[in-house]
């Protein structure tokens, strides 16, 4: 049987298998079908409650793909909370000696014709005193951040489809023709 072949029938047997641990761990709480042990753990097995069946026979079978999906969920907050940080502004020492943050605009009072502070770097110092350059300063980092948040974003989920297509379809590989 070629690696392909065989990397396909694994990953074909091993979610399905991962299912069923996981039922069947779930199972192990109601022995005979009766809702009366789960509310007294006692009487229950310990190794029921070790949860053997859910975490290693289970959880950690969809591990590679579950952690390229918590890749994509870290990206995209990254990526949702820098272009806040960026759309919202840096806070600052105003004129009047007060922190605060300047360029920051409430949804619910925007208009439409208020424009971004990021349009009008001729504000940027006589809106925020201290720290200096403050505003040059947030909105590269958090413009890198949302670049490179944005690949990450792109490579996680491409990363698990890989994976998922990899598990279920196995590997590419060519048949050599003849002895190498």
């Amino acid at each position: 049987m070629c690696t392909g072949k065989c990397a396909k029938c694994i990953g074909a047997s091993l979610y399905p298998l991962a299912f069923c641990c996981i039922v069947a761990n779930l199972l192990l709480f109601f022995p005979n079908f009766q809702l009366d042990y789960v509310q007294d753990t006692s009487k229950l097995t310990p190794e029921v409650l070790y949860l053997g069946g859910i975490f290693g026979g289970g959880i950690m079978m969809f591990l590679s793909i579950a952690f390229a999906g918590v890749g994509v969920l870290g990206s995209a907050y990254c990526l949702i909370v820098s272009s806040l940080g960026l759309v919202n502004g840096p806070m600052c020492q105003t004129g009047n000696a007060n922190w605060s943050r300047p360029f920051y605009m409430d949804p619910d009072k925007l208009e439409l014709t208020d424009r971004s502070y990021l349009f009008h770097p001729e504000i940027w110092d006589r809106e925020c005193k201290q720290p200096k350059d403050i505003i040059v300063f947030n909105v590269v980092l958090f413009a890198l951040l949302i670049g490179f948040s944005g690949i990450e974003l792109v490579l996680c989920l491409l990363q698990m489809i890989n994976g998922l297509f990899g598990c279920i379809c196995g590997t590419c590989g060519k048949r050599s023709s003849g002895p190498v």
